[in-house]
């Protein structure tokens, strides 16, 4: 039985979350991203989409295979 390839999110803060409420911080941060125009890569999981789609106007989000 073949194993299917995971799908991984690559995602880049490109907006400063500063300004906007703590939560959204803490997702951000949550996220492994401290820095301006950082970039990490996670596996695409529902939990990481919905962690992305409360913050998408700070990142940009690439899906890579």
């Amino acid at each position: 039985m073949a194993k299917k390839k995971e799908k991984t999110l690559r995602i880049k803060l490109v907006k400063s979350p500063i300004g906007y409420s703590q939560r959204q911080k803490d997702t951000v941060y949550s996220l492994g991203l401290r820095k301006m125009n950082q970039v990490v890569e996670h596996n695409d999981t529902p939990v990481i989409r919905g962690m992305v789609a409360k913050v998408i106007h700070l990142v940009q989000v690439e899906e890579v295979e």
